[in-house]
């Protein structure tokens, strides 16, 4: 699973990273990023830390690839898909994408939900080594970079990806201390979310995903509602997209450009806007209280740079979905670009945020 965030040609976001949680395989004892994270110690690093990571060598770069499956919202390409990596290698998100869209993502998550959450986690039973919060397709963490500060207690994260490359970043780059200063340690999983299973949610208080639920399948949503209720835990899942696009000032192919991409996103079984529904309804059948509530990326002439990028995938994937659009799609985009290049363009990209309160195991919610 992971950041197709996911949210171009890959997401988030935060994404938006391959698909997967679940399993152990490549993150035991032998993964020397999940050592040190599980002892709290920071790996170091070619480069300077952060969620960006080291600049990546021209070898490097010729590996990084993006999912096969095209955008949600415009991740760029930084290499050739056909590049010299290992045919079996996970698809990769470019770590500049993530760290480009991280600000906007946290300034979009929804705080409203954050309250409810409190409450349940207050009630949960307390554990000697605090919190254990599980990261579905965690990408470079930006997910608990935002959320590990906003709760009191000690907190232990287990970060899932399917991205070796991502996980680094995210053990590198994670946060120490939580609102009230205690400790927050993590570790790395590598794995996939066809093999998630209650097992490996087994202690879970929370559950964690950012731009994740609208680059799944309906089976893989409720692979992951039927864990999460299992493990009798709560999800908190942001930043899935919502289909809707505001663009000012409007311009004739708004509409027919926004509808060719939400298709795009719905390519190969995949939910795209239909995902926090799909979603909501998973999570209900199994008992859940389910709380959606929106949040926009509100981009403006402070985020040209993220705009831009998003633009990209954004025409890109709705061409690719309907090719009679490039000769019109091409002057569109040259014109966006160009008000977003002189601080003329606002967008109002659409994401919702869902809150599900599984029953404890044992009890009632």
């Amino acid at each position: 699973m992971g950041t197709r965030d996911g949210d171009g040609s890959g997401r988030s976001g935060e994404r938006n990273a391959g698909r997967g949680p679940a399993d152990r395989a490549g993150a035991g004892d032998g993964d020397p990023t999940a050592q040190a994270a599980r002892t709290g110690t920071v790996c170091p690093t070619d480069g300077p830390d952060g969620p960006d990571g080291p600049s990546p060598s021209a070898v490097e770069r010729a590996t990084l690839r993006l999912r096969e499956a095209v955008p949600t919202e415009a991740a760029p390409v930084d290499a050739d898909p056909g590049g010299p990596g290992r045919p079996d290698e996970p698809p990769r998100y470019a770590p500049a994408w993530l760290r480009l869209r991280e600000p906007a993502d946290a300034a979009a998550r929804a705080h409203d939900l954050l309250d409810p959450l409190r409450i349940r986690l207050a009630n949960l039973p307390s554990r000697a080594d605090g919190l254990v919060v599980h990261d579905l397709g965690c990408g470079t963490g930006s997910m608990g970079r935002w959320l590990a500060p906003l709760l009191d207690g000690a907190q232990h994260w287990v970060l899932h990806d399917r991205d070796p490359y991502l996980l680094h970043f995210a053990a590198v780059g994670a946060p120490r201390s939580a609102a009230d200063g205690s400790r927050v340690t993590v570790e790395t999983r590598r794995g996939d979310l066809a093999r998630l299973t209650p097992d490996a949610l087994a202690g879970a208080g929370l559950v964690t995903a950012s731009a994740l639920l609208d680059v799944l399948t309906a089976e893989e949503v409720g692979t992951l509602a039927a864990a999460c209720a299992a493990a009798g835990c709560p999800a908190l899942l942001t930043l899935s997209v919502a289909g809707r696009v505001e663009l000012a000032p409007a311009h004739p192919l708004d509409a027919e450009i926004a509808e060719a991409f939400n298709d795009h996103q719905r390519r190969t079984g995949l939910l795209g806007p239909d995902a926090v529904t799909s979603a909501a309804e998973a999570f209900a059948a199994h008992g859940a209280t389910v709380r959606a509530h929106p949040s926009p990326w509100r981009l403006g002439p402070g985020e040209a740079a993220l705009a831009e990028q998003w633009l990209r995938g954004w025409v890109g994937a709705a061409v690719e979905q309907r090719p009679e659009l490039r000769e019109p799609a091409g002057r569109y985009l040259e014109e966006r670009l160009a008000a977003c290049a002189a601080g003329e363009l606002r967008v109002v990209v659409h994401h919702t945020d869902l809150l599900a309160l599984c029953r404890p195991t044992g009890g009632s919610s």
